[in-house]
């Protein structure tokens, strides 16, 4: 049997991502942040499909032999048509945080890129573009065509209590057994399969590892189905609000520093009777004992544990494999697509460490995303992490 579920402590209304300063978000738009479900729109687990079926169902072997399928070489074409236009952003003087999809004029990918949003968000889910000459342009260009890129796919969000638009998956040196207070994108440690706090993310390669630091994504819905069969009363215990996550830290005004919900959530509207959205990092599950120590939050159950476990092993037995080369960029969805990446060594010096540029992108439903059972669903920069006030920054390297 499913474990009871629990209250969170109740959080004063502080923070606040409605009527932003100018001075602080040029653009006027906050990230709302990480914010607990609205509980009344949860649905219990006899409303979720028996088996979910379409375009955001696939198995590995769809893929696996057949690249051409969800990878995209940049022509010379395009490759020029991002360079001139990188190039003409960077002579306006413009800041990094103010690239938009009218500041970045792509006429020849525009097409291209409408049809990619929308499987992101409703097809397969990712892909794989190849070819971007990252060492050719440095790390300035680069980052300039990727954030273009990227605003014809969302709305950049705050990804850390630093405010940074632009992440870095680099090894900074933290220690990766401190999950209360580190981060794992900032260690050379495995990622278990996990999604971001937003609707997409994206990952472009600056540097390769010596060994290792590969990638590896499945289909949730497809992860759904093989449990549903198998395990239904794992999918039971993921679909009630019982799980904690926790801020790490990243604690705005008001917050308590975890959040209570469910990891498989059913989208509200009758237009989406089997679409299922799934949250979901073990690291900010498991980081959180010295609050259940205290007593503040009850330990993970033996269901829950159980739960855990099942998920990572069928998302492990069912995922497709891929390896990011230089000039590469991965663009995937967290709605119903789980990631993870295996341990790795850098280089020694000089040469570079591992170094993947990462975006958060957020897509209201207003606009085609989701519409989730969340008070910021039709927010323009739903989700991600927010401290806060603190300004938007898009640092060229890890800090």
């Amino acid at each position: 049997m499913a474990p009871a579920r629990a209250d969170s402590p109740v959080e004063v209304p502080l923070f606040s991502y409605d009527k932003p300063s100018s001075d602080v978000f040029p653009d006027g738009i906050k990230t709302s942040g990480q914010v607990e479900p609205n509980f009344d729109q949860l649905k219990p687990y006899d409303e979720f499909p028996k088996e979910i079926t379409g375009k955001t169902v696939w198995n590995a072997e769809d893929y696996k032999n057949n690249p051409e399928k969800w990878t995209h070489r940049f022509t010379e074409e395009e490759v020029q048509e991002l360079s001139d236009t990188a190039d003409a952003f960077i002579a306006s003087d413009t800041p990094l945080t103010g690239i938009t999809r009218a500041k970045f004029p792509l006429p020849k990918l525009n097409d291209f890129l409408d049809a990619l949003r929308d499987d992101i968000l409703n097809g397969k889910g990712f892909l794989l573009f190849k070819g971007l000459p990252v060492q050719q342009w440095g790390n300035h260009k680069s980052a300039v065509a990727y954030m273009g890129l990227g605003t014809y796919l969302g709305y950049f969000i705050s990804q850390n209590g630093l405010g940074h638009v632009l992440g870095h998956v680099k090894d900074t040196g933290a220690d990766p057994t401190q999950i209360d207070k580190v981060r794992i994108y900032r260690t050379r440690a495995r990622q278990f399969f996990h999604a971001d706090d937003s609707d997409i993310v994206g990952l472009l390669c600056i540097a390769r590892a010596l060994e290792g630091g590969e990638s590896d994504i499945v289909s949730s819905h497809a992860v759904f189905n093989a449990l549903q069969r198998d395990h239904p009363d794992v999918v039971d215990t993921l679909s009630q609000p019982i799980w904690y996550f926790d801020r790490k830290g990243e604690v705005s005004g008001g917050q308590a520093p975890y959040t209570r919900q469910p990891v498989f959530y059913k989208e509200t509207g009758p237009e989406a009777e089997s679409r299922v959205y799934t949250k979901w990092d073990p690291y900010y599950v498991q980081s959180l004992s010295r609050y259940s120590d205290a007593g503040a939050i009850p330990p993970l159950s033996a269901a829950q544990q159980k739960a855990a476990r099942l998920l990572e092993e069928t998302c492990q037995r069912l995922a497709l494999h891929m390896v990011l080369e230089v000039g590469d960029i991965q663009f995937l969805t967290n709605s119903h697509v789980l990631h993870s990446r295996t341990a790795y060594t850098d280089y020694e010096p000089p040469a570079p460490r591992r170094h993947l540029m990462r975006l958060w992108l957020a897509t209201p439903e207003g606009e085609g995303g989701w519409k989730l059972p969340f008070a910021d669903s039709g927010h323009k920069k739903r989700s991600g992490v927010q401290l806060n006030d603190t300004a938007p920054k898009a640092p060229l390297d890890a800090e």
